[in-house]
């Protein structure tokens, strides 16, 4: 692996290398094994804190402790496999954010990257950690917004940004019928326009591209535009290490093209995901009654939503496919096996050198 032939992505004192994160994935997708086993390779490993516990099998006043404790679980379990970078993905939608984020702050995480709304309060409930804080954006204007509020109410800034475009997996931050539509602006472009910003605001961070990002020549091609590194979760699935089930990695190698599909989730997001039959009968108006227990998304009204999607999600990462959709990138269809992590690793590295070296 030529790694050592590629800038690092550096966040304050954190040096990764190769430039990559591991995107989180939730419910249950990006644990610790794959976190340790991506931070072993020198790239950023990512535990996804959403839905962590067994909550489904615990009481209603149980559900906040029973997914800190796993999170906390899962960050020891990481540090004890690997010295590398390893962060925690926490979704500003969750009913639990504030109890997470703070988890992942008192277990000295390396990183807290904060999506699924504007992480307005992450440095307030990161406290005086020396976590590195990191929203995901999908604009310029975002960031603005982000930087304006940590600067007059925490005098803090973000220690990097992800930017996040529209051929992401799972929710995405746009407009429903704009992702339909397909009228959302390129990756590119957005991240062009971030950079933009980050120079306009005359913060030095990192930009992190995000959002169908599969290659190693997509991984140079971010790089060649100004970005700092890439974030890649849709890849990592399909590895040994990856913590799902074994039938959720199976449906993105027996995926093609033209099963990657558009849902309306009941959190009021878009979302992709490989199409099922399950997928199909919610796009055609089928609900399935349920009572909410938890109310973990503050987005979700149980009162109209068609589906408990924390079930659905659930049952995914255990393997229960035909009661569930499997969220996916644009790409997962160009999964076609099962590899190692290392292996994974040492084929973008080879694939982003060929490609810088080559001006492409």
């Amino acid at each position: 692996m030529n790694k050592n032939k590629l800038p690092a992505l550096r966040i304050g004192d954190l040096e990764i290398n190769p430039p990559i994160i591991q995107g989180g994935m939730g419910v249950r997708v990006s644990r610790a094994g794959l976190a340790a086993a991506v931070a072993e390779q020198g790239a950023a490993g990512v535990i996804a804190s959403v839905g962590l516990g067994r909550y489904e099998d615990s009481p209603l006043s149980e559900f906040v402790r029973v997914n800190e404790e796993e999170l906390r679980a899962q960050i020891r379990k990481a540090r004890e496999l690997t010295r590398g970078v390893i962060g925690v993905n926490a979704m500003v939608a969750l009913s639990n954010y504030e109890n997470l984020v703070r988890a992942s702050a008192d277990e000295e995480v390396d990183l807290i990257i904060s999506g699924a709304g504007l992480p307005m309060e992450l440095p307030r409930y990161a406290g005086n950690s020396k976590v590195k804080l990191v929203p995901i954006v999908s604009s310029g204007r975002a960031l603005k917004v982000i930087c304006r509020k940590w600067e007059k109410n925490y005098q803090r800034r973000p220690d990097a940004v992800v930017v996040e475009g529209a051929m992401a997996g799972g929710h995405l931050g746009f407009n429903p019928d704009d992702v339909i539509n397909q009228t959302i602006p390129p990756l590119e472009r957005i991240v062009a326009e971030v950079l933009e910003t980050v120079k306009e605001i005359g913060f030095d961070i990192p930009v992190v591209a995000a959002g169908g990002v599969y290659s190693g020549e997509d991984i140079a091609r971010y790089l060649k535009l100004g970005a700092s590194g890439v974030q890649m979760a849709t890849r990592f699935v399909c590895t040994h290490e990856c913590d799902v089930h074994d039938k959720f990695k199976q449906a993105y190698i027996n995926a093609g093209k033209e099963d990657i599909t558009i849902i309306k989730s009941p959190v009021g997001l878009p979302g992709r995901v490989i199409n099922s039959d399950f997928v199909r009968r919610i796009k055609n108006g089928e609900t399935i009654p349920f009572k909410c227990r938890f109310r973990c998304l503050k987005t979700c009204d149980p009162r109209t939503a068609p589906y408990c999607i924390a079930k659905v999600l659930s049952n995914a990462s255990e393997g229960r496919i035909d009661e569930a959709f499997v969220f996916a990138g644009s790409n997962a269809y160009r999964c076609d096996r099962i590899v190692s992590v290392k292996e994974l690793i040492d084929e973008l590295v080879e694939e982003t050198v060929n490609n810088l070296d080559d001006g492409k």
